[in-house]
């Protein structure tokens, strides 16, 4: 992907798990499911790092569907997606919100659109 084709700073890359299907985050150096742990880029270099650790994941059969999110921060500093899929994503089921990873956390994306 190129910097034109990227969507706007900051970012994070969100894929898929290739064996179980759960939604998974880049840290920097393991692909974690609580999406408070995911490595924010704020800048073009940081963007092409995300890149290639999805490319490389991507060759290693280790995940699908891997791509970048463009977030907000929160006041903490927090990825926050824009769009409404990723927030779902990130923070499971919309339609039970006492289910998926919502559930007894506090510390995920706002539900706020």
């Amino acid at each position: 992907m190129t910097a034109a084709k990227r969507p706007p700073l900051p970012v994070i890359l969100l894929a898929n798990d290739l064996l179980d299907g759960e939604v998974v985050f880049w840290t920097g150096r393991v692909w974690s499911d609580r999406p408070q742990e995911a490595l924010i880029a704020r800048d073009e270099a940081g963007a092409a790092l995300l890149e290639a650790a999805a490319a490389e994941a991507l060759a290693q059969n280790k995940v699908v569907d891997a791509y970048l999110v463009d977030v907000a921060l929160d006041g903490e500093g927090r990825a926050v997606p824009r769009h409404y899929r990723e927030k779902i994503k990130t923070e499971g089921p919309s339609v039970r919100r006492d289910l998926g990873k919502q559930a007894g956390q506090s510390n995920l994306v706002p539900t706020g659109h």
